[in-house]
């Protein structure tokens, strides 16, 4: 197991919107984080990449926890976010080589894992491009090669497919299908029902920050009754139960 979240309530004030939270994600799988807008994904995120501290209840990232060893915890992660969040100053390069030295990475090791991700992403030729020359997905790209620079347990993305081309979206399913088969898990949000139920192994499905079901699609079928039901029309059919 790699990441370990149990019976997790929390939020921003003092009313909670995670309630009682728990699932476990394993080596080597991709896992989808469901829901309508307000369901509790990007809480749950920024909690396990610990901008939000829970209320109750733990989560363990190789059986380590946040309080009890910060920088372990941190470097086993990666995290790209919905949104490029860039510094207008840096290059391309310098983002990069921010990135290496915050994992703690030799130079030798980030030039040998930069320049394959650069030239998938197409961005080789841009090492010293500042950020406002970039289009958003070219942004969006820079995040990706960021987050996919280090060599982590565990990486978190957040709605990943948004601002990128077709040629770009193909080159990241098949970034997360390579880390995926090395070991790798990958948590994944994202709206994108039809992309998420080719790639994903298991999903989350959250509503009002509770977890009301987890599994494969075969599971999540049986589970609502919805035999040969799509990943969408289980979540169109729970988002218009909610609304009732």
């Amino acid at each position: 197991m790699i990441l370990d979240v149990n019976n997790l309530t929390g939020g921003y004030s003092r009313e909670p919107v995670l309630k009682d939270l728990s699932f476990q994600i394993n080596e080597g799988e991709i896992v989808g984080l469901i829901g309508l807008n307000g369901a509790g994904k990007s809480t749950t995120i920024k909690h396990i990449i610990g901008l939000l501290q829970p209320m109750s209840g733990s989560i363990h990232l190789n059986d380590v926890s946040l309080i009890e060893d910060n920088q372990t915890y941190r470097q086993s992660f990666s995290y790209l976010p919905e949104l490029p969040v860039l510094y207008e100053e840096l290059t391309l390069r310098e983002h990069l080589e921010l990135t290496a030295l915050s994992y703690g990475l030799d130079k030798e090791t980030a030039i040998r894992r930069i320049q394959p991700l650069l030239e998938q992403f197409r961005l080789w030729e841009r090492l010293d491009w500042l950020p406002i020359h970039f289009s958003k997905g070219m942004k969006q790209k820079v995040m990706i090669v960021c987050a996919f620079l280090v060599d982590t347990s565990l990486y978190i993305v957040d709605e990943p497919f948004l601002g990128l081309d077709p040629l770009a979206t193909n080159d990241f399913i098949h970034l997360l299908e390579e880390r995926k088969q090395e070991g790798s898990a990958i948590l994944m949000s994202t709206h994108e029902l039809q992309r998420a139920e080719q790639y994903c192994d298991r999903y989350l499905f959250l509503q009002s920050g509770r977890l009301i079901a987890q599994g494969s699609l075969s599971e999540l079928q049986t589970h609502f009754g919805l035999p040969q039901a799509s990943l969408e029309e289980i979540y169109l059919t729970l988002a218009k139960e909610s609304l009732q």
